[in-house]
C-alpha cells in the first residue's frame, strides 16, 4: 500500500483524561473501482506512535463491486510492512523471492531497508477483504538493513472476556517470536459482550488502540469504530470496556517514542528530501536496488511526481508539559 497524508482530529468523547482521539481519512487504493482504505496515521496531529508511522484500515470490502486489492510491484524504503487480516486472503510476493499469503490470524512482515519492492494481489476465493496494513519506520542505523520477511502464527491468549493474538512484543504473558529494530507491541483484541479487561503494559511505551469493530471504551473514553486512541508513556495499566451486546475488536499497537524526525513520501521512509530524490530515480531507473517481483502478471506502478517543494522532515507536535491535547 502507498502512503499519504491525513489531517483530522477528532474531538474527545467521554470523561477519560489523557486520550487522544485520532479519525481516518478514506483513501482510494488504484484503479477505477478503487477499494477504500481509511488512513489514520500519519496526519497532521501525530505522525508516529513508537516506531509505527503508518495504519490502513479497509473493509468489510466487497471483491465482486470493488475487485480486491491487486497491488502492483511497488518499491520500499526505510522501513517494514505489517499486514494483519481479518477476513479475505491475499498473495504477497517480493523482490527477496517470498511467496506467501496474508490469512486472518497470520502476521506478514516484510523488511525494506535498502530496498524491496513487492506485490499484493487478493485471491479469487476471497469474497470480503477486511484487514489493516501497517508500516514501521526503521531508526537511522538500520536504515540501510538487508531484505527479510517473516510469517508468525500467534496462539490466542484468553484473558478476563478477552481473545488477544500478540503479533509483535509482549503483552499478556505472551512474546511474538518476530524480531523488531526498536520496541514495538502489536496485538489484536476481541472483547466479548459487556466485558471490562485491564491489561499490563510497558510504562516506557506509548500506545494506540484502533477500533475494528463495535465499540471500545479505553481508559474512560469512547472510541466508535474506525478511531484510534492515543495514550502517552507513563502508564502501567490500560482499561478497555465493550459496553455493547456484541463482541468488539481492536488492534493495539505500541512503542518506545520514536525520537527520529521523518521523511514520508510514497511508499518510502527517509530522513531528508535528497533519500526520497534518490530513492525514486532508483526505481524509475530499474535499479538493482529494489530487485524484481517474480510472477506478477503486470508492469511495475510508477513513481509519481515529486512535489516542486522540499518534503520536510517530519515527527510528532510538540505540546505543553502535562497537555494531553
Amino acid at each position: 500500500m502507498s502512503g499519504a497524508d491525513t489531517d483530522r482530529v477528532a474531538p474527545e468523547t467521554g470523561p477519560g483524561p489523557g486520550v487522544e482521539v485520532l479519525t481516518p481519512r478514506d483513501v482510494p487504493l488504484g484503479g477505477p473501482r478503487a477499494m477504500t482504505v481509511r488512513r489514520t496515521l500519519p496526519q497532521r496531529a501525530r505522525t508516529l506512535i513508537g516506531a509505527w508511522c503508518f495504519i490502513d484500515h479497509y473493509g468489510p470490502d466487497d471483491v465482486a463491486e470493488t475487485g480486491g486489492m491487486d497491488v502492483a510491484p511497488h518499491p520500499h524504503i526505510g522501513l517494514q510492512t505489517v499486514s494483519w487480516l481479518f477476513s479475505g486472503e491475499i498473495e504477497h510476493r517480493d523482490s527477496l523471492g517470498s511467496h506467501a499469503f496474508v490469512r486472518p490470524g497470520e502476521l506478514n512482515l516484510m523488511t525494506g531497508g535498502h530496498g524491496i519492492s513487492h506485490t499484493e494481489v487478493s485471491t479469487p476465493g476471497t469474497a470480503l477483504l477486511h484487514g489493516v496494513q501497517l508500516w514501521v519506520a526503521l531508526p537511522d542505523e538500520h536504515r540501510q538493513t538487508g531484505r527479510d520477511f517473516r510469517h508468525h502464527v500467534p496462539a490466542p491468549v484468553h484473558l478476563d472476556g478477552a481473545v488477544i493474538r500478540v503479533f509483535l512484543g509482549s503483552l499478556a504473558g505472551d512474546t511474538s517470536p518476530v524480531p523488531a529494530f526498536t520496541p514495538l507491541l502489536g496485538a489484536e483484541i476481541v472483547l466479548e459482550p459487556r466485558t471490562t479487561t485491564t491489561l499490563d503494559i510497558d510504562p516506557a511505551f506509548e500506545h494506540g488502540l484502533l477500533v475494528d469493530q463495535g465499540s471500545v471504551r479505553l481508559d474512560g473514553t469512547l472510541l466508535r469504530g474506525a478511531e484510534l486512541g492515543y495514550t502517552a508513556t507513563g502508564n502501567r495499566t490500560m482499561t478497555l470496556a465493550n459496553e455493547t451486546d456484541a463482541p468488539a475488536r481492536a488492534v493495539l499497537v505500541g512503542g518506545t517514542p520514536f525520537e527520529e524526525r521523518i521523511v514520508m513520501w510514497w511508499n518510502f521512509v527517509g530522513r531528508t528530501h535528497e533519500d526520497i530524490v534518490e530513492a525514486r530515480q532508483d526505481w524509475q531507473a530499474s535499479s538493482d536496488r529494489f530487485g524484481h517481483v517474480d510472477g506478477y502478471p503486470g508492469a511495475r506502478i510508477p513513481a509519481p511526481a515529486l512535489p516542486n517543494a522540499t518534503i520536510a522532515p517530519r515527527g510528532n507536535p510538540t505540546r505543553p508539559k502535562g497537555s494531553t491535547r
